[in-house]
């Protein structure tokens, strides 16, 4: 994660002038004062969005020295200390809740990915996240699932190419659809396939699709269709499970798959309560 990207650094600004509006009316309170603060865990989960804090203050004023205790996908425990921060006052209280929210927000998707990914130890199959994610937020929603173990799947529409139920039906059918994107791609791509039924799969791995996105089957018929797929493949395809309940993944990553796609995490999960307290 390249912290100091220009996109990242337009981003906070946004951020902190959506809560600074037209200036923080309790500042004069504290001018000219120096305080020091520490962020604490409320509650067992995964930090994330340590270097996002410090690069937060920082960018609010240079003044600020943040220090950081925990490393980003670092379990931690209700009481554990996060960071610590020295600086102007003012700094501190006008950057404390943009920072806790993002915080907090990461740390809860960190936290629900690991949580599914234990789910999987053992098994050889691989969590990966999706596109849905909040828009704006997508590439440090997307770091959080990979501070909780998870992989990243599509970061976007240039990625890899995904056909899908209407590419397909529009396009004229699997084959076709995958020839298209393989003759017009502006650069080599990745071309993964959503297959609803056995047929669909099959054509896909057939036409030579790097992935099936195997959607909404059961236990029992992937555990029959995914030897015959692996069979019918000249190039290794990959093969992927999605619309699975958190509660079911054991029983799919016995099916012989390659990896279980969920936006849980993202969509799902709730914020890491975390806290910071002045000193």
């Amino acid at each position: 994660m390249d912290w100091q990207s220009p996109a990242l650094t337009r981003a906070l600004d946004r951020w902190l002038e959506e809560d600074l509006g037209r200036g923080d009316l309790t500042a004069p309170a504290l001018q000219g004062k120096q305080g020091e603060a520490h962020w604490v865990a409320k509650q067992p989960g995964r930090f994330c969005g340590g270097p996002l804090v410090k690069q937060l203050f920082e960018r609010l004023d240079p003044g600020v020295s943040v220090r950081l205790l925990r490393q980003d996908g670092e379990p931690v425990e209700a009481g554990d200390c996060l960071l610590e921060l020295q600086g102007p006052a003012t700094a501190l209280v006008a950057g404390e809740r943009t920072a806790l929210n993002l915080a907090m927000r990461l740390s809860g998707i960190a936290t629900a990915t690991a949580e599914l990914v234990a789910q999987l130890q053992g098994t050889g199959v691989r969590l990966a996240d999706t596109r849905k994610t909040t828009p704006g937020l997508r590439l440090l929603e997307k770091y959080a699932v990979r501070c909780g173990g998870g992989i990243n799947h599509r970061m976007g529409l240039d990625d890899a190419a995904m056909l899908k139920e209407n590419h397909i039906a529009w396009a004229g059918g699997i084959t076709a659809a995958i020839a298209a994107v393989r003759a017009q791609a502006p650069w080599p791509t990745a071309v993964i396939v959503e297959a609803e039924t056995e047929a669909q799969a099959t054509e896909a791995v057939q036409a030579g699709a790097n992935g099936v996105l195997l959607d909404e089957f059961t236990p029992e018929q992937l555990k029959a269709l995914v030897p015959r797929l692996r069979d019918c493949s000249t190039r290794g395809v990959v093969l992927e499970a999605s619309g699975i309940q958190p509660e079911q993944l054991q029983v799919y990553a016995a099916t012989g798959i390659d990896l279980i796609s969920t936006s849980a995490p993202v969509t799902r999960s709730r914020w890491l309560d975390l806290s910071m307290r002045f000193t």
